[in-house]
């Protein structure tokens, strides 16, 4: 599975069980990296999505999802998945935002940059997308 995490210059994924930011360019632009495979999410995550195509919301999202598909993780710790992971999508805000819970995958090791991306968002001056693939 791929991985999707958006997370600010700590890492940080939420606060106070809310979201830290979100984007409607940057959901544009994660539906054009799905490639009409699916995108799976939780309940939460889902409500960002409700008009787009290919969106299966499940409380079990993770373990749902098969290879080359994508999962879009805004509070939850992929850690139990890791051996399933294949890729993992990092959008940045490149801000720092209050945060409580955190995206903990060391990608210094076993990962590849692949690429990287940096497009202005509706609500960000500057979103930065990193790619990673396991090595």
């Amino acid at each position: 599975m791929i991985v999707v995490v958006c997370v600010d210059e700590k890492n940080g994924m939420m606060f106070h069980r809310r979201r830290q930011s979100q984007d409607r360019v940057l959901r544009e632009n994660l539906q054009k990296e799905c490639g009409g495979k699916k995108l799976y999410m939780n309940g939460y995550s889902g409500k960002l999505f409700k008009d787009a195509v290919g969106i299966v919301v499940s409380e079990n999202f993770l373990g749902e999802a098969k290879e080359g598909e994508f999962c879009f993780v805004e509070d939850a710790d992929v850690g139990e998945y890791l051996q399933r992971i294949e890729a993992v999508i990092l959008y940045r805000w490149n801000r720092r935002y209050p945060a409580d819970v955190y995206f903990t995958l060391d990608l210094n090791e076993k990962w590849m940059l692949e690429r990287t991306e940096e497009f202005k968002g509706s609500s960000h001056e500057r979103i930065t997308k990193e790619v990673y693939k396991k090595i």
